[in-house]
């Protein structure tokens, strides 16, 4: 049997890990969202939650991961107890990384193409905001515009995929990491010097609790939960693969801890840049996704070299993208290899079926636009992203859970065993009550909490609980066949 694919060095786990992590929602979602509840005060909150909610999900799927040696395609089979049906959780996560990409690779196409636009000196001269904001109408408006960009993204993924674990997605990984803080450190250094820039700084990092009560603390409290969740992409066992491609000299709660720092100093350097770049011209922080192609263009046409400076910010968030496509294309081309397929048919097949299925997001904005999925306004991509968003990410990570901490599943000391092996932090064994209690209840408020803000009474709640019994037949299962056992 051939030897399974390892990583060559721990660096490049972490790279891997914190790029599959980092992605567009560090820059895209997160400094609005911060803008919007008050600066600092939202981003101590968001801290609590990384910690007390991100970490120990994280920590259980690299220890699946690591134990089982396979992705998500087979680990649970093989950690799964005798007469059970965990395995059929591979389904979801399965599907959750193939729809997260049949979307992601069309927004990481915008990047691509503003990258190219800013290089170009497109926005010369453009300086109003309706005219950037034409730009960005027309570039959804075009299928075509958006097919380009969308296959350019998904060949660059694929591609570097086709060299291999070490020689393809380690090596490449470690260098766009390494070239995104690069480029962002130069870019922080450019907004510090902008006019006005301090009142920036100010309002990100001194903490105004007053401004977080007038929007409401309960919306700050439900955001703050929501982007700790989010932003690591917990749930559908992306991270769980990297697990499985390392050793066993370090302990899996110090390697969480680090991937966590990294995804959140990419996401709080981003802040250095956008929020001293806003107050300096006098433009909205909290202005919604619109802030990455409509807000900020506009401020890179008012500095001086702005194309330079625009072109470097959008290759920046191209790497963040490109990270997390790079990342999940590997997870995907390794269900297939588990399954007995050699990498190179792996990628060709899934580098057809990919482009397939992300055709309708693309098109979603221009000829299928007439399909509005969730209501007038609303997209293919809006609905792919809120089976992604709302549902396999909460409920993948409720499962990763109950899987972890009951004797009907993997098991709480199995889990334990497995994540404090080698050197470095261990995961405090008293947390048990915490990890199979009251973290699955955090859970299921953030889950309930999308079907309320998408959907009206009683839809949403028929709609949650429908979603919810489904999910939850594998651990009742597991439980009834381990209660037969017993008797």
């Amino acid at each position: 049997m051939k030897n399974r694919e390892k990583l060559s060095s721990r660096l490049g786990f972490l790279l891997i890990s914190a790029g599959c992590a980092v992605g567009l929602g560090n820059v895209w979602r997160f400094p609005y969202i911060t803008g919007q509840y008050g600066g600092a005060a939202f981003v101590l909150l968001y801290l609590i939650f990384l910690v007390i909610l991100g970490l120990p999900i994280m920590v259980m799927e690299f220890s699946v991961g690591r134990a089982s040696q396979k992705s998500s395609a087979q680990s649970f089979d093989v950690l799964e107890p005798p007469k059970t049906k965990w395995h059929g959780i591979k389904y979801f996560a399965i599907g959750g990384n193939y729809l997260l990409m049949i979307f992601y690779t069309t927004v990481g196409g915008w990047m691509l193409n503003y990258c190219f636009k800013m290089l170009s000196g497109h926005f010369n001269g453009s300086l109003h905001t309706e005219e950037v904001s034409a730009t960005f109408s027309n570039m959804l408006a075009d299928p075509w515009q958006n097919i380009f960009w969308m296959l350019a993204t998904i060949v660059i993924g694929f591609f570097i995929c086709s060299r291999g674990l070490q020689n393809g997605v380690e090596k490449v990984s470690k260098y766009m990491m390494s070239c995104l803080f690069i480029v962002m450190l130069v870019l922080v250094v450019r907004a510090f010097t902008l006019p006005n820039a301090m009142e920036g700084l100010k309002f990100y990092l001194v903490p105004d609790f007053h401004k977080m009560i007038e929007n409401g603390i309960g919306n700050a409290v439900f955001a703050a939960m929501g982007q700790a969740f989010f932003t690591l992409s917990l749930g559908i066992g992306s991270l769980a693969i990297f697990g499985s491609y390392i050793g066993k000299e370090h302990r899996l709660t110090q390697e969480s801890l680090n991937v966590c720092i990294l995804d959140t100093l990419v996401a709080f350097i981003a802040g250095l840049i956008i929020f001293p770049s806003c107050f300096s011209f006098g433009v909205a922080a909290n202005s919604g996704p619109g802030l990455v192609f409509v807000t900020l263009p506009n401020v890179f046409n008012s500095m001086a070299g702005g194309s330079i400076w625009g072109f470097l910010f959008f290759l920046f968030m191209s790497f963040a993208a490109l990270t997390t496509i790079i990342a999940v294309f590997e997870n995907i081309v390794a269900y297939a290899m588990d399954s007995g397929w050699t990498r190179k048919k792996a990628v060709l097949v899934n580098f057809v079926l990919i482009i397939v299925l992300s055709l309708p997001c693309a098109l979603g904005f221009n000829i299928l636009s007439d399909i509005q999925p969730l209501g007038v306004g609303t997209t293919i991509q809006d609905l792919e992203d809120f089976i992604v968003s709302n549902n396999l990410l909460p409920l993948g990570s409720l499962l990763y859970l109950m899987f972890c901490t009951h004797r009907y599943g993997w098991g709480w000391k199995n889990f334990i065993n497995e994540a404090n092996t080698g050197k470095g932090r261990k995961f405090p064994a008293k947390l048990f009550s915490y990890c199979a209690y009251i973290l699955p209840v955090i859970i299921l408020v953030i889950f309930f909490q999308g079907y309320i803000e998408k959907f009206t009474w009683p839809l949403n709640f028929i709609l949650a609980t429908v979603i919810l019994a489904i999910v939850l037949y594998f651990p009742i299962q597991a439980w009834v066949a381990n209660r037969r056992k017993a008797k």
